[in-house]
């Protein structure tokens, strides 16, 4: 490779990385004064390249129209980032942030379908940009005109962006929301209006990023979920809530992915190294990095490492008599749904795969909850329980039963692995780099094709011959998930289970009595990982297959999803949410071609009503009327 080529890809980088710093940049900004993780962050980047392709085709692909079609994208998505604030958001402001999360999962899934519905299905592609569609000579390689005005309006913007922030009133107050935004609540500034019009400023640079991107990729429905996550990423490792550590950030991955492209294939004593494929991963390894060596990003604020919240969690204690009887009732209904087989064919199939997502979201509650440890990256412990079963079947010969007890011990090796760094951060920055670290697993599954199968994943994983009826092996699913349930139940209940509350509750004060928080935290990693590979290797039996998707982001979120929705201060939360969230998917599914929108409505709706998630409504219920009159007590 010349260093002519090298300096044009790093060129096209500095490209890269102005998208990336406005999307961040928006981000960062809501985070830091509304305290919300917006997960929708990633849907208003993909309206801004939608409605820029539309706008350019009413107004006309002039050098006037496209400019103007450009800014007025970015504005009519800021007007509905404000509209959507004060509806929906404003809401919630106090509820726990995972609920935050949920409901801005919920309107992820409502903007797709709604641009589904607009749209279409089909990728759109923009005109180029009127005079810029050429390209100049930089070193005898070509770079295009349009990357070079890209390049400037990154820096343009992060200066705009500081004479606002430092030079404004209103920057001010934004700059003091970021510290304290009681304090300035309590000086009387309207803290609604104040934090109305941020979350429009970050529309506004998500819609920017989006509509400059038009002429560059085509308009498709997969570019929310994409961008949120890159975004996340150039956040934290830049430091939450600050501007400047997006920008820096954004230039260090982009670089980072040019260079390795630029670099193709490179041969280290004999071994060689496709430097291109790291693209896929590398933005995780540097966040995964940075959080090892600086948890509070490189430009960021250190802060206290305190996992305890404002919210008092209600003790967990034993079933009484009445839940047992409940349970025991449920346990014989499922025994016997076999029976309906006949009238209803589907049923063992739907009822195995909630089974299994009832030990998933179960698995992830027991660090979530009682271990107040969030994770943004649970899948990857359900994908290498699913790849370490489908593997030793498939590689190594053995049956099936060897296969369910070596699959979830190398998930339970994994989250011992990711967990040690893991517990020594806090809050988001933990989330994230659970997230960094599933991403990885994602990246070498992906890739490596000769032991995993890759893109094409891996197929022929059958069960032993007793368990090939769907009867059987729904039997065999719910003795495991009842099984995992009752010992993930055991476990709480014994003293490791109130040390890890402890550490949850007070991590000083857990300290000063004698508990090892660390360790603690660390153990409870790896039995949560354990319990989810057992999740994955029933899944990847009931399939038949596994691919990368069980790896994915959207698998992670969907457990989030599942445990927020039931309710996190409960043990029956992820029972209920997981039961809930895949019968409603596979109803919705199966009735109408908009089955996000409606989905995300529902959940919309459950998190406005039921704050506290389902199970913990019903929990809350029960406390308070009926269960202290009889003497029983309450889980």
């Amino acid at each position: 490779m010349s260093l002519a080529s090298l300096i044009v890809q790093l060129i096209n980088g500095l490209a890269e990385a102005s998208t990336l710093f406005l999307v961040a940049a928006g981000l960062s900004l809501i985070f830091g004064v509304t305290r919300i993780v917006n997960f929708a962050h990633g849907s208003f980047y993909m309206l801004g390249i939608f409605v820029a392709y539309t706008l350019v085709g009413l107004i006309g692909a002039s050098g006037v129209g496209f400019w103007s079609a450009v800014l007025l994208s970015a504005l009519l998505v800021a007007l509905f980032g404000a509209l959507v604030e004060m509806v929906i958001l404003r809401r919630i402001y106090r509820a726990p942030e995972l609920f935050q999360l949920l409901a801005t999962f919920a309107l992820v899934l409502i903007l797709k379908d709604a641009a589904l519905y607009l749209w279409g299905p089909e990728d759109l592609f923009g005109p180029r940009a009127p005079g810029l569609a050429g390209a100049v000579s930089v070193l005898g390689r070509r770079v295009p005109q349009y990357d070079l005005v890209l390049i400037v309006i990154g820096p343009l913007v992060l200066g705009l962006l500081w004479l606002l922030l430092n030079r404004t009133r209103w920057g001010t107050l934004i700059r003091a929301a970021t510290q304290d935004r009681e304090m300035v609540a309590a000086l009387g500034v309207n803290q609604a209006w104040l934090f109305t019009a941020v979350f429009a400023l970050g529309c506004f640079l998500a819609g920017l990023g989006g509509a400059l991107q038009a002429p560059r990729m085509p308009a498709n429905l997969g570019l929310d979920l994409d961008t949120i996550g890159n975004a996340f990423v150039v956040v934290v490792v830049g430091g939450m809530g600050s501007i400047g550590g997006a920008f820096l950030a954004a230039l260090l991955i982009a670089e980072l992915k040019s260079l390795c492209v630029a670099l193709g294939v490179v041969s280290f004593g004999g071994l060689t190294v496709s430097m291109s494929k790291l693209t896929l991963v590398v933005e995780f390894l540097v966040m995964a990095a940075i959080l090892v060596w600086r948890p509070w990003g490189l430009l960021g604020k250190a802060q206290a490492l305190v996992r305890a919240g404002a919210t008092v969690e209600l003790p967990l204690l034993a079933a009484g008599p009445w839940q047992r009887r409940l349970g025991w009732l449920l346990l014989v209904l499922l025994a016997a749904a076999p029976l309906l087989s006949a009238s209803f064919p589907y049923l063992t199939v739907l009822l195995v795969e909630i089974l299994i997502a009832v030990l998933f979201a179960a698995s992830l509650h027991f660090i979530m909850g009682p271990g107040g440890l969030h994770s943004f990256g649970h899948a990857a412990y359900f994908g290498l329980g699913a790849y370490g079963a489908a593997l030793v079947v498939l590689r190594l010969h053995l049956p099936m039963e060897l296969a369910l007890l070596i699959g979830p011990v190398v998930a339970a090796l994994g989250a011992l692995l990711f967990g040690w760094f893991c517990v020594r951060l806090s809050g988001v920055y933990l989330a994230m780099l659970t997230l960094a670290f599933a991403q990885i697993v994602w990246a070498i599954v992906f890739q490596w094709d000769e032991v995993t199968g890759g893109s094409n994943g891996l197929v022929g994983i059958w069960p032993s011959a007793w368990a090939t009826s769907p009867t059987v092996y729904y039997y065999l699913a719910l003795a495991c998930s009842v099984a995992g349930v009752l010992l993930m139940r055991r476990v709480l209940h014994a003293p490791f289970g109130y040390a890890l509350r402890a550490a949850r509750d007070s991590t000083l004060r857990a300290e000063a009595i004698g508990i090892n928080v660390v360790r603690t935290q660390w153990l409870a990693f790896g039995l949560a990982g354990l319990f989810c590979g057992l999740a994955g290797a029933l899944f990847a039996f009931s399939k038949g297959s596994i691919s990368p998707e069980a790896i994915s982001i959207g698998r992670s979120v969907d457990g989030l999803v599942m445990v927020m929705l039931g309710g996190v201060q409960t043990l029956l939360g992820p029972l209920v949410g997981a039961a809930v969230f895949t019968w409603l998917q596979d109803l919705i599914a199966r009735e109408t071609d908009y089955w996000r929108a409606l989905l995300g409505a529902i959940m919309l709706a459950l998190v406005l009503l039921f704050p506290a998630g389902i199970a913990g409504f019903v929990e809350g219920l029960w406390r308070r009327y009926g269960a202290t009159a009889n003497g029983s007590r309450h889980e």
